[in-house]
């Protein structure tokens, strides 16, 4: 069988997985605080006996647009959205410290403030923040987070974990859609970080560019496959010829 065949397959899987990416793009396109993820790939020359002729589609280290997303503005006031290039820190499922924009804050029925998909919210000293019963709830926008009980005096539950990534230890995606730090470690707090209460970031995923996108995919993929049916017809053909002269 003719080498096309390989090279035309590591097209056609390079294809194929982007398509993925973007799909789970679209599907997150009004998930609050998503982070469009970033398919790259690269080609890499085959080395072997004569000439390099053959390059081979290889799957890169994928990344995420780290633009922040539109703020939706609520006037809910456990809804915040955290300013710059900071994240909240959260407990992920898996018990290790973790990271979001997704600033939709709730109390859950233990009294702790979690996330609106159950996630634990972490404070500067990295555990969880309790919240008395019945309080009504505030948030600075330093982060601090207030409790009034009835006529009672506020209390201040501390200030909600955020951090602000560096290039010598940035962020990476996790397979829960949370993001750590690429070192394993937590990320010191950030005590210049803030927030803006009332208000939501919604995801940066561009629906129009991730639809225009997955058209250029299926197209690629489909110039893939023609080179490997091209490819088998010329085996057949091949075949036919030898099978004359034999």
């Amino acid at each position: 069988m003719d080498h096309l065949i390989y090279t035309a397959m590591t097209g056609a899987n390079a294809a194929e997985q982007r398509q993925a990416v973007l799909a789970n793009n679209l599907a997150n396109a009004s998930t609050n605080g998503f982070r469009a993820e970033v398919a790259t790939f690269r080609s890499v020359p085959l080395r072997g006996d004569g000439a390099s002729t053959r390059v081979f589609a290889l799957t890169a280290t994928a990344g995420f647009k780290d633009t922040p997303g539109p703020t939706q503005y609520t006037g809910r006031n456990l809804d915040a959205v955290a300013k710059g290039q900071s994240w909240f820190g959260v407990q992920g499922l898996d018990g290790t410290e973790a990271y979001t924009r997704n600033g939709a804050f709730e109390v859950s029925a233990e009294g702790n403030l979690v996330t609106g998909n159950g996630l634990t919210v972490l404070s500067d000293a990295g555990s969880p923040m309790a919240v008395p019963a019945g309080a009504s709830i505030t948030l600075g926008t330093d982060g601090t987070v207030t409790a009034k009980v009835g006529n009672q005096p506020a209390n201040s539950l501390g200030r909600v974990k955020m951090v602000t990534p560096t290039a010598e230890d940035p962020l990476k995606r996790g397979d829960d859609g949370l993001f750590r730090a690429t070192s394993g470690d937590p990320l010191p707090a950030d005590a210049t970080a803030t927030l803006q209460p009332g208000g939501l970031e919604t995801s940066n995923v561009n629906s129009i560019e991730t639809m225009v996108q997955m058209i250029q995919g299926a197209r690629q993929y489909e110039a893939q496959i023609k080179l490997l049916q091209s490819a088998e017809a010329d085996d057949k053909s091949a075949t036919q010829l030898l099978s004359l002269q034999s």
